[in-house]
């Protein structure tokens, strides 16, 4: 049993990606010399990394205030959480909860896949503990965090009955999200240029996740096809509000995804006359199904129109709207990254089963009416 707080050393968080800003007009092939007001522009994922606390925090992303101190109301709440080091790329999220006989309860996001409710959250040694187990027969994920000047400091064990493995023990960091404010997606905007991210022709907009795999992505009769175990694609062009319109095709018992910011999946899945739910075509992934389902068969050129501002989200699909100005409680299951207040690119699923799109294109908002 061990006794007292044990301490961690911890580094800064690196940033996935250092983009150039400036006003003017958007590029017409190759590379631009001036970016549209509302987007920036990344040239590669993780390229020229900074220490993310030597950079200023926009009034706009600064971290929500923290509930009440003291004691277990430190922990409470939602945490966006990034490894730390050789596992910066390890984006996790955590809401603690305490019902009304005062035992904690809690939801985890591990990295991919689903919202995770926790069967067991509590004290130990001060620290907060809780675990998973991510696949069955796998090692249970032991999560142990303590706060510490507003942040949540933690570590993930992976640990087989009493046996520790020290080679799969991560240092993690908990921050709070943004402090929103009032937004509303379906408020009237003052819109940027247009930026063709696909226009049936090049893939020049787009980056891979995995820059150390092939992209796996070709163009044929003016759409982009992914490969069997594709890249994910990233697009060069990052955004805070905006408006996105894509046109895709989904194959038979597939599916794939369209991330806004890199951050917020809308799922695409072939589930054509199913009862909606929370992994199903438009959900936000696993958080909040979609109102109706809207989807047309396997195969069938679709359009998803969606407007996402600050913390909120309004989705069209194929002219039937199915998500009204709902709240973005978090992020979902394999972000890029968990720095909710800052611009993200949007990303396509590659990875996971056979999609094609034909027409991308966001229009930036660059004025917004709360």
């Amino acid at each position: 049993m061990r006794t007292g707080v044990r301490t961690w050393p911890f580094q800064g968080r690196w940033q996935w990606t250092v983009a150039a800003l400036a006003a003017g007009l958007i590029f017409s092939g190759g590379l631009p010399s001036r970016i549209a007001p509302g987007v920036q522009l990344a040239t590669s994922i993780g390229a020229g990394r900074e220490p993310l606390r030597q950079d200023p925090v926009p009034s706009a992303s600064r971290p929500e205030e923290p509930p009440p101190t003291g004691g277990v109301a430190d922990l409470l709440g939602r945490w966006n959480i990034t490894g730390e080091g050789a596992y910066g790329d390890h984006v996790y999220w955590l809401e603690v909860r305490q019902d009304e006989n005062g035992a904690l309860r809690g939801s985890f996001l591990n990295r991919r896949g689903g919202l995770i409710p926790l069967a067991q959250v509590g004290l130990e040694d001060s620290e907060l503990r809780f675990e998973i187990r991510p696949r069955p027969n796998a090692p249970r994920e032991v999560h142990r965090a303590r706060v510490e000047e507003g942040r949540l400091l933690g570590r993930m064990t992976a640990e087989d009955g009493s046996r520790e493995i020290p080679s799969r023990e991560i240092p993690w960091i908990g921050e709070r999200p943004p402090q929103w404010g009032t937004h509303n997606a379906n408020g009237r905007f003052r819109l940027g240029t247009p930026v063709q991210l696909f226009d049936g022709e090049t893939l020049q907009n787009w980056l891979p996740r995995d820059p150390s795999q092939p992209l796996g992505w070709t163009i044929a009769d003016g759409a982009m096809r992914n490969e069997d175990r594709a890249n994910n694609l990233v697009s060069r062009h990052h955004f805070e509000n905006f408006r996105i319109r894509a046109e895709y095709s989904i194959a038979e018992k597939s599916n794939s995804g369209i991330f806004l910011r890199g951050r917020y999946e809308l799922q695409i899945v072939d589930d054509a006359g199913q009862v909606p739910g929370p992994q199903g075509h438009m959900a936000l992934y696993s958080r909040v199904a979609p109102a109706l389902n809207a989807s047309l068969p396997a195969g069938q050129w679709q359009v998803v129109e969606a407007t996402i501002v600050g913390n909120r989200l309004t989705v069209d699909l194929n002219g039937k709207r199915v998500h009204d100005n709902i709240v973005l409680d978090g992020i979902t299951g394999g972000a890029i990254d968990s720095r909710e207040g800052a611009p993200g690119p949007v990303m396509i699923q590659g990875d996971h089963g056979k999609v094609a799109f034909r027409r991308i294109t966001v229009t930036p908002i660059v004025g917004a009416r709360r």
